[in-house]
């Protein structure tokens, strides 16, 4: 059995608390257990919450959930790029799969909420890993 942890981000919680439940649900479909979940204040935070659950013993993936969303700057632009290379370099680190369930940026909020299968897709793609590697 596959044991993921799961890192889902609070901001835009009307979208990351359904992609967490779509997210729990695939595991679930997937025989996978969700061993233990953190939530952090948002996207740009998951790193490191994802490194700690990647040293563990007893999580075999980690996959992380959030949403970016555009706003007045580039803002949106620099944490999914920071985010997204951050989770690529524990990934290698630590030799365990972190998955980008992380919808944005330059989408609405609206656009986001679209998108929730995206915390199914990242555990899917966990559990993929483990399997594959």
């Amino acid at each position: 059995m596959v044991t993921l942890g799961l890192v889902v981000a609070e901001f835009n919680e009307s979208v990351t608390e359904p992609m967490a439940e779509a997210a729990r649900e695939a595991a679930a479909e997937r025989d996978a257990e969700v061993a233990v979940e953190q939530q952090v204040p948002g996207v740009y935070d998951s790193p490191l919450s994802a490194d700690r659950l990647a040293r563990r013993e007893d999580v075999d993936a980690v996959a992380v959930l959030g949403a970016i969303v555009t706003g007045d700057t580039d803002h949106d632009q620099v944490i999914a790029q920071s985010t997204a290379d951050s989770l690529t370099e524990i990934s290698l680190d630590r030799d365990t799969p972190v998955t980008f369930g992380v919808s944005g940026p330059g989408m609405s909020g609206a656009e986001a909420r679209e998108r929730i299968d995206k915390g199914a897709e990242a555990v899917h793609a966990a559990i993929d890993m483990v399997e594959s590697l």
